[in-house]
């Protein structure tokens, strides 16, 4: 299969005083295009500095990031941001989205970084918030204010799909709404779009198709999952 995402001997170092951190120690790793990726491991394993490496809001103190065949570490600061503009959708466990400006407004705001954006009332249609349109974040619960991060995201039909605890805030109910979503971002554009998923929650192995499990800055393991289970399936 296509490659996406290929790590070589990446190392991300954190240097406070005389003191220095490994946050990610000497690391290669690929994965696939169109593949659902989950990343597993405790707190401070370097799971969401590995997941910001991907993404372009960090750079390595020493390896190689290529993206889809490109050498993302090689970027300056502007190259980054459009990068981040053209290629990456982000979604966080705590909505990041604006709260002046209404549904609509929030997905749309994508159309003035992205060349090929998704339209906007489709986006929202995927999430199931077409009534909502109008509504400020105020008025939305919190997992509706979440599927509406998801929906900007998807507007901007990014190649890579990212998610850090993208249900760490939610009820069980509505992380299993959240998850639907973003397993369906997957089958867009052919099956060729990937989503890359940051979690602890162990479950999330059940429902990937690669389980990346990180401890100490470091890949303990990658597993391929042959049968992954639908995510009504998991007793969660």
């Amino acid at each position: 299969m296509e490659k996406i995402v290929e790590l070589k001997k990446v190392s991300k170092v954190y240097t406070t005083g005389e003191k220095e951190f490994k946050a990610i120690d000497n690391i290669d790793l690929s994965i696939n295009k169109g593949e659902f990726v989950v990343i597993l491991g405790p707190s401070g394993a370097g799971k969401s500095t590995l997941l910001n490496l991907i993404g372009g809001m960090d750079t390595p103190t020493k390896g190689s990031i290529k993206i889809d065949g490109e050498d993302i570490s090689k970027y300056d600061e502007n190259k980054l941001s459009d990068y981040r503009a053209e290629n990456i959708g982000f979604i966080f466990q705590f909505y990041n989205i604006l709260p002046t400006l209404t549904v609509l407004e929030n997905v749309d705001v994508v159309k003035d970084i992205v060349k090929d954006p998704i339209d906007s009332f489709e986006a929202i249609k995927d999430v199931g918030l077409s009534k909502h349109i109008n509504k400020f974040p105020n008025q939305l619960s919190g997992g509706e204010q979440q599927r509406v991060s998801i929906a900007r995201a998807i507007a901007k039909n990014p190649k890579l799909l990212l998610c850090d605890e993208p249900t760490g805030a939610l009820d069980s109910k509505t992380g299993v709404e959240v998850l639907k979503l973003l397993k369906k971002q997957c089958d867009r554009n052919d099956g060729s779009n990937t989503v890359i998923i940051v979690t602890h929650n162990s479950l999330f192995a059940d429902i990937a198709d690669t389980v990346i499990r990180v401890k100490n800055g470091k890949i303990e393991s990658v597993e391929k999952n042959s049968s992954p289970k639908k995510i009504d399936e998991v007793k969660w």
